[in-house]
């Protein structure tokens, strides 16, 4: 897997595949229009990436992991989006539970959230 992500060709390739995944999903649902828009967008975003040429902004996003500097952005980048994921799912489950439902489905999504990380903290706690 690490020697595919740095393909070129990863990026795009696995955005074409992800907007097929949601316009067969979006068909299934009885939504094509919204389904073809969605691939639209995906099959533009990889484009865009497969062709931008040098920058380095989109060698980033392409998963370019030999340079120590884009290594750590892509973990702080990481970080922050699954601290904003995390707060969201605070946030969700705090207003479905002031709405007097069960808080669901930001419950699973919460466990999952705390159980990775403390999952997370123990394996690298080990390994060193």
């Amino acid at each position: 897997m690490r020697t595919m992500c740095r393909s070129r060709w990863f990026v795009p390739l696995f955005s074409v595949f992800l907007g097929a995944a949601m316009f067969a999903a979006a068909a299934i649902g009885g939504h094509p229009g919204a389904g073809l828009l969605s691939f639209a967008f995906l099959a533009f975003t990889g484009a865009v990436v497969l062709f931008s040429g040098r920058s380095e902004t989109i060698r980033g996003l392409r998963g370019d992991m030999r340079d120590e500097r884009f290594q750590r952005i892509d973990i702080h980048a990481t970080a922050f989006a699954g601290l904003m994921v995390i707060t969201a799912i605070i946030v969700g489950f705090l207003v479905e539970i002031a709405r007097g439902h069960t808080g669901d489905p930001f419950t699973w999504l919460g466990a999952i959230a705390g159980a990775s990380y403390i999952a997370a903290v123990i394996v690298m706690r080990v390994r060193g």
